[in-house]
């Protein structure tokens, strides 16, 4: 059997997480205005970022009270599902947050909806036999949020070109 997901692995998938928002929006600063779709709204776009690093931030000093219960729900959800699909699940999950369209609560709460929400759309079977590389993959580095695939957006890194 996979180890179990600990609140420390939580606690690093989340400040990852962050760390690359915080990246990204350094990265997006840097390019030229030329970058950028007409319509792109920079003020928007960087309250979406701040929401989501806040969000982030406001889990992160929750993490420890994640009962033993979420953690075991986690590992099997992280070695049962794509990544990629469990990973589309936490992103739309933080959006729902952050968009004000429910209350997400603490990370337990957080991470109690993730997994139901996962296991409710049973998409992606895939036995994978570590739970934490798994996990590593579920949120992106480059572009976390996805905010350059947005049409109005639309900007690329000069790595990525």
């Amino acid at each position: 059997m996979t180890e179990m997901v600990t609140h420390g692995d939580v606690r690093e998938l989340l400040g990852n997480f962050s760390a690359a928002i915080k990246l990204d929006q350094r990265l997006v600063d840097a390019l030229p205005a030329k970058a950028f779709h007409p319509q792109y709204n920079d003020k928007m776009w960087r309250d979406w970022r701040t929401g989501h690093v806040s969000y982030v931030e406001h889990l992160l000093s929750t993490v420890n009270s994640i009962p033993p219960a979420i953690l075991t729900d986690l590992t099997k959800v992280a070695t049962t599902f794509d990544p990629k699909v469990v990973g589309k699940v936490v992103l739309e999950s933080f959006a729902e947050v952050v968009g004000g369209h429910c209350d997400g609560g603490d990370a337990a709460s957080f991470f109690g909806l993730v997994t139901r929400e996962v296991r409710r759309r049973n998409l992606g079977r895939r036995r994978v036999a570590n739970a934490r590389g798994a996990m590593a993959n579920w949120l992106t580095v480059e572009d976390p949020l996805l905010i350059a695939k947005d049409p109005e957006c639309q900007y690329r890194f000069a790595a990525a070109q």
